[in-house]
């Protein structure tokens, strides 16, 4: 598949963006490129891979996207700028920032396994509007149950496969307290305790995350696997660890509990199946053509 650059051996695909980037940027395309076609287009799922959320809010204009709650503990936008920046000294005006984030993410992913893990199609332009109110409804919340979440991935032409599998994602990464302590503390409103989450987490979690918390402390996400790309989440998923209302809600399906388990089973089937999911979301909502703009800046549209 490709929007109008190859994705195969040449091209842009072999441009070594990963070399320009460093240890955390994982944190930016996969911890929340379910922000911009990953953790823009898995949890942002707003308008597609454009790369939006890169844009600053202007002044006396509308918040931006970068800027909605749910984005504000994103981070690495200067990596961003520093590849940008790069390939815009040695080809000017061709490569757009929403392809540079497709390419950033695959390259931070694969990096560890010195190969690529899946082929990026490009060709994508980037948007000229970014609204925090779009983010609306359109991130899954890690709040959701399995009906809302399905929900959210359905109105993108994603189904249950691609939501436990682009779930997987949370094996990289941390989360801040207040994402979670409900399960602790206040799951029915009366007090309790999530009855779901294994009490030998929920003590450990309780200890690292007092109540009230500290808005600053952070948690892994996956216990001793949070920066490396594994199927070790489906592990501490099926021991009922998993840290987010939303992970837990993929064992209360028939369907997705028994994806879970075969990619648990498989880390050949996990890898194989993330690259489909990545691919076809990687294809939502995309700019092309005439469409959009090749943005000298991923910061601010072209004047």
């Amino acid at each position: 598949m490709k929007f109008g650059i190859r994705t195969g051996s040449g091209g842009a695909n072999n441009m070594p963006l990963g070399q320009l980037a460093f240890v955390g940027l994982e944190e930016v395309v996969i911890l929340k490129r379910s922000h911009e076609c990953y953790l823009g287009c898995l949890l942002k799922l707003v308008l597609g891979c454009d790369g939006s959320v890169l844009l600053d809010t202007v002044n006396n204009g509308s918040k931006a996207e970068k800027d909605a709650i749910p984005n504000r503990s994103l981070k690495g936008f200067d990596v961003i700028d520093d590849i940008k920046n790069a390939i815009e000294k040695v080809c000017p005006n061709v490569v757009s920032c929403a392809d540079i984030l497709a390419l950033a993410a695959r390259d931070a992913v694969s990096a560890p396994f010195k190969r690529r893990l899946w082929n990026v199609a490009l060709g994508r332009r980037d948007g000229r509007i970014s609204l925090a109110s779009e983010t609306n409804g359109n991130i899954p919340s890690p709040f959701a149950d399995f009906t809302s979440l399905l929900q959210t991935f359905n109105n993108k032409t994603l189904d249950v496969n691609d939501l436990v599998v682009l779930s997987g994602a949370h094996t990289i990464g941390v989360a801040h307290c207040g994402t979670f302590s409900r399960r602790l503390y206040n799951f029915t409103g009366k007090g309790d305790a999530d009855p779901t989450l294994d009490p030998t987490c929920a003590d450990f979690l309780r200890k690292q995350c007092p109540n009230p918390a500290n808005p600053k402390t952070i948690v892994e996400m996956d216990p001793g696997s949070s920066r490396s790309f594994d199927k070790h989440y489906y592990h501490i998923l099926r021991q009922n660890k998993g840290l987010f209302i939303s992970d837990a809600a993929l064992l209360t399906n028939k369907e997705s509990e028994s994806i879970v388990i075969r990619l648990q089973r498989s880390r050949g089937l996990f890898f194989a199946a993330f690259a489909r999911s990545m691919r076809k979301m990687a294809a939502i909502d995309v700019l092309t053509g005439k469409d959009g703009e090749i943005r000298r800046n991923c910061r601010v549209v072209n004047p």
